[in-house]
């Protein structure tokens, strides 16, 4: 299994419009101060050769957006519920109200 550092270091020389190979690959995650493996440095090259790293990257971005909408259905769900405490909250605030006027009258009287 590839470790995510050697991902991370791929990812960068993409970002950075380097080529993907063996040396380049080296070098980022030396100068990260990552132990190479070079079975592992070996493999990642190869794998990638055969992905469009452009368009799993927006692949990737694209599905957070598609399960917003998901998350928006539990939301409105609450709403209610907190409608409800809200008003549980003003009805004892205002038994409270109530308690203290009686507690004054009872003192001032």
């Amino acid at each position: 299994m590839v470790s995510i550092e050697y991902v991370y270091a791929s990812l960068l020389l993409y970002k950075a419009g380097k080529e993907i190979n063996e040396e380049n690959l080296k070098k980022v995650l030396e100068a990260a101060g990552v132990n190479v493996d070079e079975v592992r440095v070996k493999s990642l090259v190869a794998a990638l050769k055969n992905i469009d790293i452009a368009k799993v990257l927006e692949q990737a971005l694209a599905a957070p957006v598609a399960a917003a909408p998901a998350q928006a259905a539990p939301a409105a769900a609450e709403q209610p519920r907190k409608e409800e405490e809200k008003k549980e909250k003003e009805e004892s605030k205002e038994l409270s109200e109530e308690a203290l006027a009686e507690g004054f009258s009872a003192l001032f009287g």
